[in-house]
């Protein structure tokens, strides 16, 4: 039992997968560099337009938590099934079965690097927004639903992920799968010039399905204590978790079928 535990949680394997982490690109350029990037560019473009000077830190802070959902949709759901993916395709998982490493087990010290590293980048994007950014001051309560719902999201986009990888074993449909929904996200949920009041009747029924617009539309009056409907955010949360769950359920059968899953 002892030995099985060092296997499950494992230090070691840890911190071989948060090396995996940071040696992917994919996290540094879309993770860490382009949400820093739009946060100036979008906020100087926003600001710009403003008439009225006593919004300017309304509308910073709004940039900010709308931008700040690139980062799990970067590493996680690209960057966590872009590495799977690899892995699927070289039969990496099949080779660790056989130092009595489970899959289960790669997962799970995975989520734990996965977290490690994302958590790292969101202080980096806090940081930087503090320093540099006019940022409204936020309520307790806004700060705690903040991460959690990062959190949430972040859990979900690790689903996701795993699901597209799982399904398509192959490292270039996975990546052009992901990739096309991580700027599918970022149109609907607002930060690719067209705002959700701006969108058609057709985008804003696909917007108000994806977690990532509630963070540019209103996330802003949670942060800042004011009072809140959070039935369509949460509605949001269950349409995508739900689909994510699918997926998943449909991969893990497909590797059963297999005999790949352990």
């Amino acid at each position: 039992m002892k030995e099985n535990k060092r296997k499950t949680v494992s230090l070691s394997m840890i911190t071989y997968e948060l090396r995996n982490v940071t040696g992917n690109p994919f996290v540094h350029i879309f993770g860490i560099g382009l949400p820093i990037f739009f946060l100036f560019i979008i906020t100087r473009i926003v600001v710009s337009n403003l008439q009225d000077t006593s919004l300017i830190k309304t509308a910073s802070t709004s940039v900010f938590l709308g931008i700040s959902t690139i980062i799990p949709m970067a590493m996680i759901l690209m960057g966590y099934s872009v590495i799977q993916s690899q892995d699927l395709e070289k039969g990496i998982p099949e080779r660790l079965q056989l130092f009595g490493i489970k899959q289960h087990i790669t997962i799970c010290n995975r989520i734990i690097s996965e977290l490690i590293f994302l958590s790292a980048a969101i202080i980096l994007y806090f940081i930087v927004g503090i320093i540099f950014m006019d940022l409204q001051t936020p309520v307790i309560s806004g700060i705690i639903i903040y991460i959690f719902c990062i959190l949430i999201f972040s859990t979900i986009c690790f689903i996701l992920g795993h699901a597209i990888a799982t399904l398509l074993r192959k490292f270039s449909l996975t990546y052009c799968i992901v990739m096309l929904l991580y700027f599918v996200f970022m149109i609907f949920g607002g930060m690719m010039g067209i705002t959700y009041e701006n969108m058609s009747a057709p985008m804003q029924a696909v917007a108000k399905l994806l977690p990532v617009t509630y963070f540019n539309k209103d996330f802003y009056t949670i942060w800042t204590g004011k009072s809140y409907n959070f039935v369509p955010m949460l509605q949001s949360y269950l349409f995508l978790g739900a689909i994510s769950g699918v997926l998943l359920f449909i991969a893990l059968k497909k590797d059963r079928r297999k005999g790949n899953l352990s």
